[in-house]
């Protein structure tokens, strides 16, 4: 007897209907067929074991699984539940009339135990697009898949479960979400504020300016200076997500497996931190089973490289083209796939190997040399990415005993979200452009006329402060994003100026 059922390969962050064809005639074997993996290939052990475990018959005959589209590669262990289900189908030991309306994926346990499977959320909104009236799956991946409205999401927990529901013998009630409450309710609850951030004020400014315009940005100062605990901060100041950014994020993070059993939307802005060690492919992602990487993962959110110069150069040098095109794609001889990876760079380093270069109160311990050489590892061209170079110094003793509160990450959320929309209002219609740091040569030319006075003063600091050619349009972006925080429509000398005073790492002589 010949049944289909359905499940689904996720490719990048986008899935597709893969239709299992399953064959029960006269003969012996188990045989599967259409460019599955060994862990597709094993599911014949662990969906016997579930079958017997649960009352049901392995067939003793001759079992043919066609899996098509045959071209696309079938991975990992999200189709033991609906083989299951189609051989239980094919050998009469199930009413086939639903199962063809439900998309189906979960891996099985050897007791039949359905166990959460990555990518749900892609392959509930395929399922929604190709018009299935529902998707089965395990119940922890219920509320991620939860969140596509118009679907039946039935979340079972065993084998039973899902033949009972399919059988019509067990009531199980779908799982619904009211996803706008939950994206609203979880909009703004960051732990971390910067009320908690005592002094470096120049900082503050510095990290509002690149979480207005969408600045890279990089810290550069002696250790417990406060680089990190800034950075930490960062997401809580930048826009709050809209729901197609959340919906975005929530794919990649699904893809992932990084969704945990109550979470049903990502809400908050990504931060990601890798440790230095990280290779290049954990990075920009790929794998003999691509996966997003961290950079991926970091998409509408932040991006946090603490000591730059120490990772190594072949792992900062694949950052350069995603910064620039805000994806990356990864290409291997078996596949190639698409990435999101439009992230806030948030980069921290030492001046020194000993930390201490230019520091108030210590010495510096390095020889003649080596402070250049230590900020070296850090190539041009990714310099030439961040708009945004500032020095962070200690905070006095008086500073840290004060009582009161600094400013609320609130407070200065309010004033970035004011100088986004005028970003907003600027580039619609422009495709691929929402902040000023994307903006080209041309638009350079549109957005930031200089009057005399302002010309004067950045050919003065070009001159006087040897800075490098690549830092002119650098300064005139984050000039622009200053004058639009104080709504003012012109880019005015003092605009200029403190853009100028961004570029530490462009100064000749700066280290020495």
């Amino acid at each position: 007897m010949l049944i289909k059922a359905y499940g689904s390969a996720v490719h990048g962050i986008n899935a597709t209907i893969i239709t299992i064809e399953v064959n029960i005639t006269y003969g012996i074997r188990f045989f599967i067929v259409g460019l599955a993996d060994n862990a597709v290939k094993e599911s014949q052990k662990r969906i016997e074991s579930a079958m017997v475990t649960n009352d049901y018959d392995w067939p003793r005959t001759r079992v043919v699984v066609n899996m098509a589209p045959a071209d696309i590669r079938k991975e990992g262990a999200s189709y033991d539940l609906p083989l299951a289900l189609g051989i239980l189908a094919a050998s009469k030991q199930l009413r086939a009339d639903l199962l063809s309306e439900y998309l189906v994926v979960g891996e099985l346990s050897l007791d039949g135990t359905v166990q959460n499977v990555r990518g749900v959320l892609p392959m509930a909104l395929r399922a929604q697009e190709e018009g299935f009236r529902g998707i089965i799956l395990p119940r922890g991946n219920a509320r991620e898949a939860a969140v596509v409205e118009g679907l039946e999401v039935i979340g079972v927990d065993n084998l039973k479960d899902a033949v009972g529901f399919l059988e019509g013998t067990a009531r199980i009630d779908p799982t619904k979400i009211n996803i706008r409450e939950e994206f609203l309710n979880n909009l703004e609850r960051y732990e971390l504020d910067f009320s908690d951030v005592k002094g470096q004020e120049a900082v503050k400014r510095a990290l509002m300016i690149a979480a207005c315009g969408q600045h890279n940005v990089i810290m550069v100062g002696p250790p417990g200076s406060g680089k990190t605990m800034l950075a930490k901060r960062m997401p809580s100041i930048i826009p709050p997500m809209t729901l197609e950014e959340a919906l975005e994020t929530t794919k990649i993070h699904s893809v992932a497996g990084k969704m945990g059993r109550e979470t049903g939307l990502v809400t908050l802005r990504p931060f990601r931190s890798p440790h230095h060690t990280i290779s290049d492919v954990a990075l920009v992602g790929g794998g003999n089973s691509p996966q997003p990487g961290e950079i991926s993962l970091a998409h509408n959110g932040v991006l946090f490289m603490d000591e730059l110069p120490e990772f190594k150069r072949n792992v900062l040098e694949v950052l350069r083209q995603p910064l620039e095109d805000r994806f990356i794609t990864v290409s291997r001889a078996r596949f190639t796939v698409d990435y999101p990876a439009n992230f806030v760079l948030v980069a921290s380093m030492n001046p020194c190997p000993c930390g201490f270069f230019n520091h108030p109160e210590k010495n510096c311990t390095c020889s003649p040399g080596m402070v250049g050489n230590y900020l070296n590892r850090v190539s041009g061209p990714l310099l030439d990415r961040i708009d945004i170079h500032i020095e962070v110094v200690p905070v006095p003793f008086k500073q840290l005993a004060e009582l009161r509160s600094a400013e609320s990450s609130e407070a200065i959320r309010k004033q970035v979200i004011a100088g986004a929309r005028i970003q907003e209002k600027r580039f619609a219609g422009i495709k691929g452009v929402y902040s000023n740091s994307q903006m080209n040569t041309s638009m350079l030319r549109k957005y930031c006329p200089l009057g005399p006075d302002s010309q004067a003063i950045l050919k003065n600091a070009m001159e006087k402060l040897g800075l490098s050619a690549r830092a002119y349009d650098r300064i005139l972006k984050v000039s622009r994003t200053i004058a639009d925080l104080e709504a003012e429509t012109h880019i005015g000398p003092a605009h200029i100026a403190e853009a100028v005073n961004y570029r530490n790492l462009d100064r000749e002589g700066w280290a020495g």
